[in-house]
């Protein structure tokens, strides 16, 4: 499989203060893990363009995009919530995290690779249509389906989460879209705190307790999410690809490994080589241990490209 991993320094900009966990040394984290495992050669590397916002605004209203670009501090810090802030360079970032996700999609449409991964922040799985909230300010997954579905015209995609906390602004984007079938698992109760959608046909998210370890996760891809995934035949797949579902990562109650996020993702690249041509884009969500995130993302990394 040819894999590509779209970045972008700008992505390293944004900061929320020292005290945040949503800091730009989780992308020198994972950095530092790809150049240990020596991918350099075997993968490619793409520089992440700016989303326009005509791309941003298929997912987002216009107050949404407003509210973060027009309330960039000069210094410091603007917040939009308790723990969602701005600071002068972040609306770049975003545009940096968006522009990623939509020219890997471009790309693997194309045919110019088979996959990417994302590593970009701030991360996107809970900002709603209307609200940036949780670490994130747009929906860098949903912008990228959305691009699939109305840019390339593709008729069904598949966005699968595995971050430790419920993609609710994902859910929220594509509640009554039956083009698009969504699978996750996440922790709860736990933030969010947003209800489980009922499952469907186009929604298998699963609710799992604190302290849930990778055979129980495994057991629940191969019962819940791979059914709804062959029934669906996706023509593309979009991860939101979250880490903090990760033993050792404090801002999450789970107990995952490294092996967990392999496997995982050795079974959607089966799904989308039966269905979609293989193609799948991922992009970084959560993480927040620094070696563990740069560990489980290269774990990722080599399993997009079969390298392992």
């Amino acid at each position: 499989m040819s894999t590509a991993i779209y970045s972008h320094p700008d992505c390293l900009l944004h900061e929320m203060g020292d005290w945040h966990p949503e800091a730009p040394a989780r992308l020198r984290a994972i950095e530092d893990q790809l150049i240990l495992a020596r991918l350099d050669g075997l993968i490619e590397r793409c520089i992440a363009p700016l989303a326009d916002e005509a791309a941003i605004l298929r997912n987002h209203t216009q107050g949404a995009l407003d509210l973060v670009r027009d309330n960039l501090p000069a210094s410091g810090h603007y917040p939009l919530d308790g723990d969602t802030l701005l600071c002068k360079d972040s609306y770049r970032a975003a545009l940096r995290a968006a522009g990623a996700a939509v020219a890997a999609t471009d790309a693997v449409i194309a045919g110019s690779i088979d996959n990417a991964f994302c590593a970009v922040r701030p991360p996107g799985h809970h900002a709603t249509p209307d609200t940036p909230m949780g670490f994130c300010l747009f929906n860098n997954v949903a912008i990228a389906a959305r691009h699939a579905l109305e840019a390339h015209g593709l008729e069904r995609v598949a966005i699968v989460d595995f971050d430790v906390h419920h993609g609710n602004g994902t859910a929220d984007a594509f509640r009554d879209d039956p083009r698009v079938l969504m699978a996750s698992f996440f922790q709860h109760p736990f933030y969010p705190y947003t209800e489980p959608e009922p499952l469907s046909p186009t929604c298998v998210n699963i609710p799992v307790p604190a302290a849930t370890s990778g055979d129980v996760v495994r057991k629940l891809v191969d019962d819940h999410w791979l059914p709804a995934l062959h029934a669906f035949r996706p023509q593309m797949i979009f991860v939101s690809a979250g880490f903090d579902a990760h033993k050792e990562d404090d801002l999450g109650g789970m107990a995952l490994v490294e092996a967990d996020y392999a496997w995982m993702t050795h079974r959607l690249v089966e799904v989308a080589r039966t269905h979609a041509g293989g193609r799948i884009v991922s992009c970084l969500e959560g993480g927040y241990n620094l070696s563990a995130l740069g560990r489980s993302a290269v774990a990722h990394v080599k399993a997009l490209a079969e390298l392992d």
